[in-house]
């Protein structure tokens, strides 16, 4: 099963053993469903962030993260970098293209994405050819899984015949 796996210094639950929701209410131990909503998470987490889906921003459950969670997600987002904007956390890249029509091009690929996800980032082409991306969920003011999902999608694109070879900088 992408995503889950068993760590190897847990025992798996026996096929009689209830677990989750159930274990709290044929046990009444909530101590218990807790614990594996814990596991399931962790799980859940790990998965290849390219391979997951954005969840609906509209969610009572999204809440925005935090910095140190960001910052150990960020290690699955080559290139990407988390910025604070006004107390706002945010992805941010950059990136060179050939030339202006690219930029465009760039933006049609990334666009594909955040339609097929439901999730849409902040576009900027800055002079003719620095394309710079801000990834960050509108709706709780800062970063959730969805903005990794998204970026990890975004570094799947294939963009070699759209990049200048000199490297964009952060700064330009």
């Amino acid at each position: 099963m992408e995503g889950r796996t068993l760590l190897l210094d847990q025992a798996a639950p026996s096929a009689s053993a209830p677990t989750g929701r159930s274990a709290s209410q044929a046990t009444g131990d909530e101590a218990a469903a807790k614990s594996c909503k814990k596991k399931y998470a962790f799980f859940f987490f790990f998965a290849e962030l390219s391979k997951r889906s954005c969840v609906s921003c509209n969610s009572k459950d999204l809440q925005a993260m935090s910095e140190d969670s960001a910052k150990t997600l960020l290690e699955q987002v080559a290139g990407w970098e988390v910025k604070n904007e006004g107390d706002i956390l945010k992805l941010h890249r950059a990136w060179k293209v050939k030339n202006f029509a690219k930029g465009l091009e760039f933006f049609q690929l990334v666009a594909a994405v955040a339609e097929e996800e439901g999730h849409h980032p902040d576009l900027h082409l800055v002079g003719w050819n620095n394309v710079k991306i801000d990834v960050w969920t509108h709706s709780v003011s800062g970063l959730t899984d969805n903005d990794f999902i998204l970026a990890a999608k975004i570094n799947e694109l294939k963009l070699g015949g759209l990049l200048s070879k000199k490297k964009a900088t952060a700064q330009e």
